[in-house]
């Protein structure tokens, strides 16, 4: 990167050892750049480095300052492209900020081993009732306690409005202050560390936000012609002048790591991230993140529609060589299987046994089969990729929103079935991922909320309506003049967790520590080492996943989805035991602790009884 000496990155506002701070901006298309105080009328003039750079120490300036940029001299200062807070929101002053001055304790934290990761999404806003990083923070301990390794952040970029998704944020450096200052962030980062959690953060590098967004008056190159997306302008990454632009990018990648201590990104809609260079702009950001952490473990995944395998193998087989990429097969054959429906971008898929040990077995389902007669093929061979690559869930932010009022997905399904899909989800392969309030039940919705101005709240409300009409049951005009308008304060109100539920629903709060606690403790549950899991159908809605590991170690996982299921004969070679041993029950979803009925003997010597919606561990022992 082209910084120049003693700063930490080459672009925003940074304070000085001695006094004053140094400023430096990328802005090619304009003749001179100014740097003016909030309350000091005398802008000072920055010095054209050359390649539209420009830089300069000012001394008056120090931490707490605010300042905008004038440019050419004329018409309204503009907010810092790389400004570090922006107090008033999106069209306010820049803030000065000395990351120097927080106090760090996680001297000694090294990361989350790649065994041990369980990612917990959630979004400040509605994680408590209070909105903030100080009242999440007093939360971690519960995640902690759980079994979650690593907190996923949804977008935190300073965005317009007084709520939102973070995903239309402009201020790309700034933590928006509708959650606190950055120092409240950091304070949550500490604070996740000293409990053994590592926190990673959900970053937008596809597009630009429609409001708010003042990068097009420094330079217009940050803009990819022709390459709109479906939320915004396109980056340009690999056009004429994409040199600075590339820069900027990394040194926000790499940003978050060093002055917040971040464990990693979640990288958003990849797919919308067009770059031909020959290095490709997601390999440049995992080296970055890497980078930055100086040794600490990292991890960054993309979330990829296209279902490209190339994102996570090693740059020797012409890979980025990221950590993971979002599993969305897995999650769309267990929505179907769970709610009935499969509709929308669910229609590809029937919820079969097939399918969803398919997915536990070999992470897509898609590796660049048609999707359907006429329509493009999607993803690339990926079965050398190991399971750790995928991440799983059942739910998230987009697919709890997707249903047609933010209902979870635990109202959507009977519950016995839910509880097998699950068990599932948390014992086979993959990186498993929560969603806020997944682990108690959470009867609070998850909507679509964005705090847009009078021209673009229209747009955004219509937008919704549209892609809700892509799923049949939302089409109807009973459905859509129920749906809800992102921009109404209460949908936003709505989608607050109540944390109390966690006590109130402790059979579905027992079973997700329990079997995090079983993925853990169990060694074949947790190495995830490939080719080391086999399954068969069993019946119409039943199938048998086997776990091969040393003698004494290796595990049955029956799920049955369907009703009960007896099997007088059992020709199927993954139902044998191991020498010397038969398989006795360890676990069962239908454990009345979780709220279910209670699970009889399921092998005995008049066959196999599979319990119907209920999943259940096997374990051999000495015959």
């Amino acid at each position: 990167m082209s910084r120049p000496p003693l700063r930490r990155q080459p672009v925003g506002a940074e304070v000085l050892p001695d006094r004053g701070v140094h400023f430096r901006v990328w802005a090619p298309r304009r003749r001179t750049v100014e740097v003016v105080l909030e309350g000091d009328g005398r802008p000072v003039a920055l010095e054209a480095e050359g390649d539209g750079y420009f830089s300069g120490r000012v001394a008056a300036a120090r931490a707490g300052s605010r300042y905008r940029f004038r440019l050419d001299g004329e018409g309204t200062p503009f907010p810092d492209p790389a400004s570090r807070f922006q107090p008033d929101g999106v069209h306010g002053p820049s803030l000065v900020v000395d990351p120097g001055r927080f106090a760090w304790t996680d001297q000694g934290w090294r990361g989350v081993a790649p065994d041990d990761r369980v990612l917990y999404e959630l979004h400040v806003g509605t994680f408590t009732a209070e909105g903030t990083w100080a009242a999440a923070a007093r939360e971690l301990p519960a995640l902690a306690e759980l079994g979650v390794t690593l907190v996923e952040v949804m977008p935190v970029a300073e965005f317009p409005g007084r709520f939102g998704w973070g995903y239309d944020g402009v201020s790309l450096f700034a933590p928006t202050r509708l959650y606190g200052s950055p120092n409240d962030f950091r304070a949550f980062v500490d604070r996740a560390h000293a409990l053994g959690m590592g926190v990673l953060l959900d970053v937008v590098y596809n597009h630009f936000g429609p409001d708010g967004n003042y990068l097009g008056q420094y330079s217009r190159l940050y803009v990819s012609d022709g390459r709109h997306t479906e939320w915004g302008e396109g980056v340009n990454f690999d056009g004429d002048g994409s040199g600075p632009v590339r820069e900027f990018f990394l040194a926000n990648a790499g940003y978050w790591v060093e002055e917040f201590h971040l464990d990693g990104l979640r990288l958003d809609a990849t797919h919308r991230i067009h770059d031909r260079s020959a290095d490709h702009i997601l390999a440049a950001i995992g080296r970055r993140v890497r980078e930055a952490a100086g040794g600490r473990i990292t991890f960054v995944a993309a979330e990829d529609d296209t279902q490209e395998a190339r994102l996570v193998r090693p740059p020797e087989r012409g890979g980025c060589d990221l950590d993971a990429a979002w599993n969305d097969d897995f999650h769309h054959a267990a929505r179907v299987v769970l709610t009935g429906h499969h509709e929308g971008y669910l229609h590809r898929y029937r919820g079969t046994p097939q399918e969803l040990l398919s997915a536990a077995k070999w992470g897509f389902l898609f590796q660049g089969q048609h999707m359907r007669r006429g329509v493009e093929r999607r993803g690339t061979p990926a079965l050398d990729l190991p399971p750790a690559a995928f991440v799983t869930y059942l739910e998230n932010h987009d697919q709890v929103a997707a249903s047609a009022h933010g209902r979870r997905l635990h109202a959507l399904s009977d519950p016995g079935r839910y509880r097998a899909v699950t068990a599932l989800w948390l014992l086979t392969a993959g990186t498993p991922m929560f969603f806020q309030g997944q682990e108690f039940a959470a009867t609070s919705r998850f909507l679509f909320f964005a705090d847009h101005n009078a021209e673009l709240a229209p747009l955004v409300r219509r937008g919704r309506a549209e892609f809700m009409a892509g799923f049949a049951s939302a089409a109807t005009p009973e459905t859509q003049a129920a749906l809800h308008d992102p921009s109404d304060p209460e949908a936003f109100r709505r989608s607050k967790l109540d944390l109390s539920e966690r006590g109130r629903h402790p059979e579905a709060l027992a079973l997700h520590r329990d079997l995090l606690r079983l993925r853990r403790e169990t060694p074949v549950f947790r190495r995830r080492l490939p080719r080391s899991l086999d399954g068969a159908v069993l019946g119409p809605e039943a199938f048998v996943l086997r776990f091969f590991a040393e003698e004494g170690e290796e595990r049955l996982l029956l799920v049955n989805l369907g009703l009960d299921l007896r099997l007088e004969s059992a020709p199927e070679p993954l139902l044998a035991a191991p020498e010397g041993t038969r398989w006795r029950t360890l676990w069962s979803s239908e454990d009345p602790r979780y709220g279910g009925s209670g699970t009889p003997p399921v092998t005995d010597d008049a066959g196999w009884r599979l319990p119907g919606r209920a999943a259940v561990v096997l374990g051999p022992e000495a015959s």
